[in-house]
Parts: C-alpha cells; sequence; structure tokens
C-alpha cells in the first residue's frame, strides 16, 4: 500500500497530485485524488509533506518499517581520510 487519502480532510486542491514524481495519484471526476498505481510508489513522501489538510498518510510495506532502536556495533569502525 502507498498513500491513503482521508476523503473527510482533504480539500481537493491537487497539491499531491502535482508533486507525486512517478504520477501516483490521480483526479477523480470531482478533482478528487485516487491512487492509481500503488505498486509504484517510492514512499517519497512528497505528497504527505506538501499536503496543507494533511489528509494523506504512508503506509510503508513490512520491510521499510522502522525499528524502534538501531543496532550499534560493539566496535565502531573509524575512516581515516588523508587528503
Amino acid at each position: 500500500m502507498s498513500a491513503i487519502i482521508d476523503y473527510d480532510k482533504c480539500t481537493r486542491c491537487g497539491t499531491c497530485i502535482e508533486r507525486c514524481p512517478e504520477d501516483v495519484l490521480a483526479a477523480n471526476m470531482d478533482k478528487s485524488p485516487l491512487v492509481k498505481y500503488p505498486y509504484e510508489c517510492w514512499y517519497c513522501g512528497a505528497c504527505y509533506i506538501d499536503c496543507p489538510a494533511q489528509a494523506v498518510t504512508l503506509e510503508a510495506p513490512v520491510f521499510m518499517q522502522f525499528v524502534a532502536k538501531p543496532y550499534e556495533f560493539a566496535h565502531k569502525r573509524q575512516i581515516k581520510r588523508e587528503y
């Protein structure tokens, strides 16, 4: 799943449709956004970030879910660069 539109909050301004780099979103007959190609979504968040009504949420697939605490290595590598 990709973007989820809350049509109760949506003002049908079309900002999310304009901002989508992959044209995942399209306009219905009443100018409301429609997730036309959900499997082509990059989860970039452009529609989520730019929505003025905060009507868009992103549902990332399981392999993209955030972990609560990232793993930390016991011996961190130090990268030395000589220029």
